[in-house]
């Protein structure tokens, strides 16, 4: 059986919910290697779970023999894509420079760099510092009418509080980037997320104003919890690829805790899973939900796929080991670190008895109740069963020099960090 047609795989994954002429797209992606690009704007130092959608994407397209061109906007990143809460803050050319080969170390790992289709990264500042102002105006600027300019959601839902013109200018910068990858590289097709399909069918109609060519867009759709809401980006809640800014472990723990209703959609996006493995994954998941079958794949495949195999089989044991599955002291100590900083962790200057940590730790309301844990077999000090309530841990006891490992019953998790 032959594998689908990369637009049909895309759009059985959810991948698409806009396109330029979609037979045009189909035909282009038919006939040969395509040459297309991405986008990502260094506006924090790290990408997060929405720019993970289009990397992901570009791997997609590169493994059906498309040739990619990974562009990190060292230019549009001095002034970002306007947003439709009010103006963001200028970052200086150094952070941005700085930002600029974080985010390209990020995109890297997941492109092959050889071969026909192998990818190129690009910086459009290359080709943007030194362009005239003049320049950019008779020859970009000329195609751009101020209406429907103006008509763009974005713009006109920020017309009442008032929008800078280096953010209402925004829009010719990209497409000034789809039209120099045009002319230098033949790059004949871009997509992005939903919330730049404007900006990504003014750069196919540059392209046609200014040359004459025919260029092709599409765009992933915005991906929101059940309920609606959208998943945290830059301003909180984000979903960052930075282990510095996202421990590994608690990016492992959003996907294992996705909701029933979004693990399919989710494989779907961020696996390479085929089709009948995540089939399957879902009817497990609708038949027996308790099990978490999707969610526990999803989690293993996506930690894989941003922090390593070690890094997620490290997470793994942590977890088993946590609840009396496995040896404490043999876990990496960072990894511990946030997995007790998840779980909730208390921090005491020396340990006081097994009944004061119990406390402290919120793990009991009171020391009568943290005697009758002791007292029923239900507490524990690094898994091991506690029968002396005014135990007093040692520096022997501390995991990594510092961590202990409180548990009352099977479920109820603490660590206390002491020093």
């Amino acid at each position: 059986m032959s594998a689908p047609h990369i637009l049909d795989e895309l759009e059985w994954r959810g991948l698409i919910a806009h396109s330029t002429d979609r037979d045009a797209l189909r035909a282009a992606l038919s006939e040969g290697t395509v040459r297309f690009y991405v986008g990502f704007d260094p506006t924090a130092p790290s990408l997060h779970m929405g720019h993970l959608v289009q990397v992901l994407t570009a791997k997609r397209l590169q493994l059906a023999g498309h040739k990619p061109y990974a562009l990190v906007g060292g230019a549009t990143g001095m002034i970002g894509d306007p947003k439709e809460s009010g103006e963001r803050t200028l970052n200086s050319l150094d952070t941005v420079k700085d930002w600029v080969e974080r985010v390209r170390g990020q995109i890297e790992p997941f492109l092959s760099f050889d071969g026909d289709s192998g990818a190129v990264m690009v910086n459009n500042y290359d080709w943007t510092a030194s362009l005239s102002t003049i320049d950019f105006l008779r020859d970009i600027g000329k195609h751009f009418p101020v209406n429907r300019m103006l008509a763009r959601d974005v713009v006109r839902s920020r017309l009442e509080e008032g929008i800078s013109y280096t953010e209402f200018s925004y829009v010719l910068l990209q497409s000034l980037d789809f039209l120099n990858l045009y002319r230098e590289y033949g790059v004949t097709l871009q997509f992005g997320g939903s919330d730049q399909w404007g900006n990504l069918t003014a750069g196919a109609e540059l392209i046609r104003r200014a040359d004459g060519g025919r260029a092709h867009a599409f765009a992933t759709p915005l991906l929101t919890k059940a309920d609606g809401t959208k998943y945290g980006k830059t301003e909180g809640g984000a979903l960052w690829l930075d282990p510095e800014m996202m421990s590994p472990w608690d990016f492992y723990q959003f996907w294992l805790n996705v909701e029933d209703e979004k693990v399919g959609e989710l494989l779907r996006v961020f696996t390479f899973l085929d089709r009948a493995e995540i089939e399957a994954l879902e009817k497990q998941t609708a038949e027996a939900p308790h099990l978490r079958a999707g969610q526990k794949v999803l989690a293993q495949q996506v930690t894989t796929l941003v922090h390593g195999a070690e890094q997620t089989a490290q997470i793994q044991e942590a977890a088993a080991a946590l609840f009396g599955g496995g040896d404490l002291r043999s876990l990496d100590v960072d990894t511990l670190s946030a997995a007790l900083t998840a779980a909730g962790a208390t921090r005491v200057d020396t340990p006081g008895t097994v009944v004061d940590l119990l406390v402290a730790a919120g793990l009991v309301k009171s020391k009568g109740e943290a005697r009758r844990a002791v007292a029923d077999g239900g507490a524990y000090v690094n898994n091991e069963r506690i029968s002396d309530p005014d135990r007093v841990p040692t520096g022997e006891d501390l995991i990594g020099g510092r961590w202990l490992v409180l548990r009352r019953g099977k479920k109820s998790l603490a660590g206390v960090e002491v020093g």
